[in-house]
């Protein structure tokens, strides 16, 4: 679970978040976390399978 953290802070740039206030902070931490998650299911399922996923989600 601590590669995570880690590499959200990689990308976020250390621990600075770029917004203020709670909320936006919230917002700016969960578009991290989903960022993380679409591109881990990209990794393990391939593109093709990621999409198709998706959309089935989506359905």
């Amino acid at each position: 679970m601590e590669h995570v953290f880690g590499t959200l802070k990689h990308w976020m740039g250390s621990t600075h978040f770029l917004t203020r206030t709670l909320p936006n902070v919230s917002t700016e931490m969960s578009l991290h976390v989903l960022a993380y998650n679409l591109k881990r299911l990209i990794a393990v399922l391939g593109m093709t399978k990621a999409m198709k996923a998706v959309q089935m989600a989506g359905a």
